[in-house]
């Protein structure tokens, strides 16, 4: 059964249950997004990008303004989806936001070297993420002039 999902602005890759509510309830308070789609594991979001599985009758044209990638994912993690996302020229464009939990060297390293233009580390504090969240929504949805 294939999931509703037209135009998508902002993909929010999250496995984790409370992130997911979190990074919702900031953007919703940011007044940033009007279309935000979820998926859980790399798999989904690949699958969700790729229109395979699920996602196979979903317009391949209709790309997500941003994507808001964890790292720590089941099934396939989130180095594997950015490299995925880069090395293919349907998806090579979107820009990519890592908004993790990790303050790992080598996992912020290795972001930029597959070409994230964005690494974020999550904040504790709800207030500080509303405001980390609302200022990449505000960036990369209203300010950033993408390639047509």
């Amino acid at each position: 059964m294939m999931k509703n999902c037209g135009a998508v602005e902002i993909l929010l890759v999250e496995d984790n249950q409370a992130d997911e509510e979190l990074a919702l309830r900031a953007l919703k308070k940011g007044k940033i997004a009007n279309t935000i789609f979820v998926v859980r594991d790399g798999a989904e979001a690949l699958d969700f990008l790729f229109c395979k599985g699920e996602y196979r009758d979903r317009d391949t044209l209709l790309r997500p303004k941003v994507i808001l990638l964890d790292l720590k994912l089941p099934k396939i993690d989130g180095l594997e989806v950015l490299r995925q996302i880069r090395n293919s020229e349907l998806t090579r464009l979107i820009p990519v936001v890592v908004l993790t939990s990790s303050r790992e060297e080598r996992d912020i390293v290795e972001s930029y070297r597959l070409g994230v233009n964005s690494f974020i580390v999550k904040p504790v504090e709800f207030d500080k993420f509303v405001e980390a969240v609302k200022n990449l929504g505000w960036y990369w949805l209203l300010l950033n002039q993408p390639p047509h």
